[in-house]
């Protein structure tokens, strides 16, 4: 992904080179050292993103990682060491911070349903709930919390929805339509069932997987009961941290989890200068 514009938009909107202060308080030929420090355990996310940020503002700030994307890190645990012109690091600080932040948030709220389902089979999927120009980076987020990627966007799978299944007359119709539209099965066909009856009506249709919406774990073990191997099965809608082993009991394949991307709070990071 190229994040260049992304990042020129943050730049610009914090106005990252007219900053005020620093050119008040800090000599033009001031350089020295900061360290980004963990101040919540967390997973980390965005390195190259921060790096990034980092060399925008200024191409002479080094940037020295302690820590890579996926590793845990603890409170305390210094993340990155710098050095470089001082304005150019106080300018780049609060954009690479949002970056890094945000997306060690998504790996680590990631890791933490990951954590939870260890010792099953069952894997924890993203969802397209991410935050606009951003679904690259929070994908990429969840991959480094241990998570899978569900579909990147609307041409990257054919996800059948009740809205599709009302428009075509029934769950049948509607993987059969698809199926005329996949050339060589380009793509794969999920269809999302929110009644067991709906889920033996789709198996007999054959999609690549089937979706159970909003079924409480004792459904979806039934409901694993009649789906064969060769239909990927994946659960999604209410399922928490505290229900989700629950469900990854049940042999489901996949959880499909909106809220690592959508509500993930931001992991603690701090700059601070440690020598001028």
């Amino acid at each position: 992904m190229n994040v260049f514009p992304l990042i020129e938009l943050a730049l610009a909107e914090d106005a990252a080179l007219n900053d005020l202060t620093a050119t008040a308080t800090l000599p033009a030929n001031l350089h020295g050292s900061a360290c980004i420090t963990a101040k919540a355990a967390g997973v980390l996310s965005g390195v190259a993103v921060a790096n990034a940020v980092f060399s925008a503002v200024n191409q002479a700030i080094a940037c020295d990682w302690k820590a890579s994307d996926g590793d845990r890190v603890e409170v305390g645990q210094i993340v990155c060491e710098m050095n470089g012109p001082m304005r150019a690091l106080l300018a780049a600080e609060r954009t690479a911070l949002n970056f890094l932040q945000h997306l060690s948030g998504i790996a680590t709220a990631t890791r933490a349903f990951v954590d939870a389902v260890a010792g099953t089979d069952c894997k924890i999927a993203d969802t397209r709930k991410t935050t606009p120009a951003f679904r690259q980076l929070e994908k990429q987020a969840v991959i480094h919390g241990g998570g899978v990627n569900h579909r990147m966007d609307l041409q990257s799978g054919m996800l059948i929805k009740e809205n599709h299944i009302e428009a075509c007359g029934s769950i049948t119709d509607a993987i059969h339509a698809c199926y005329r539209h996949n050339d060589n099965h380009a793509v794969w066909i999920e269809v999302e069932c929110e009644t067991l009856a709906e889920v033996e009506e789709a198996v007999l249709a054959c999609p690549d997987i089937i979706l159970l919406d909003n079924m409480a774990p004792d459904m979806v073990a039934t409901a694993r009961k009649l789906v064969p191997a060769s239909i990927l099965l994946e659960a999604s809608g209410n399922i928490t941290l505290a229900n989700a082993r629950a469900y990854a009991d049940t042999g489901v394949d996949r959880i499909a989890i909106g809220a690592i991307t959508h509500s993930a709070p931001a992991l603690d990071l701090s700059m601070r200068v440690s020598s001028l």
